[in-house]
């Protein structure tokens, strides 16, 4: 069966939570959070529930595991935490209850970006994985990057992944 048959026989609605890591952003200036919930809105998924965390690991495991037990969603996507600051801590919990790791999204999304930021590209820690029987996907915390990744990588892919996740 090709991806093409795949993507047909996906379900066309995922149940999606969006994770907003930061330590100063607000609902109302969370502009990262909403590019992603309307980008799979747009795409006929479902954001079940949106989170606003302050980048600490702790708060962030918490949350994502929650997430991981209660099964009430398909895919977790997180904005924010994933460069190089003292702060920023959202790669280690992801790549941490990750099980299985897709390393072609974050190599895919580095390379995206190079093509707009130059070699500012490998500051860059995005990833995405399963665990359990959902996909989580940690972003960047700029909104270019977030839109990069949701158009080119993840609204075009979510359903698919979905499909194989529930083979």
């Amino acid at each position: 069966m090709s991806a093409k048959d795949h993507r047909a026989a996906a379900p066309a609605t995922v149940v999606c939570a969006v994770v907003t890591v930061s330590d100063t952003r607000t609902e109302a200036t969370d502009r990262s959070g909403d590019a992603i919930a309307a980008r799979l809105e747009a795409a006929g998924h479902r954001v079940e529930i949106r989170h606003l965390v302050k980048d600490d690991p702790e708060a962030i495991r918490l949350l994502l595991e929650s997430h991981l037990a209660s099964g009430g969603v398909d895919a977790i996507i997180t904005t924010g935490g994933t460069g190089i600051t003292s702060r920023d801590g959202t790669y280690e919990v992801v790549s941490g209850l990750i099980e299985r790791p897709l390393p072609g999204f974050g190599e895919l999304f580095r390379m995206l970006s190079f093509e707009q930021v130059g070699a500012a590209a490998m500051l860059s820690r995005a990833c995405a994985g399963v665990a359990g029987r959902l996909v989580v996907f940690a972003l960047p915390g700029s909104e270019a990057a977030v839109t990069l990744a949701m158009d080119r990588l993840i609204v075009p892919e979510l359903s698919h992944v979905i499909r194989e996740l529930r083979r």
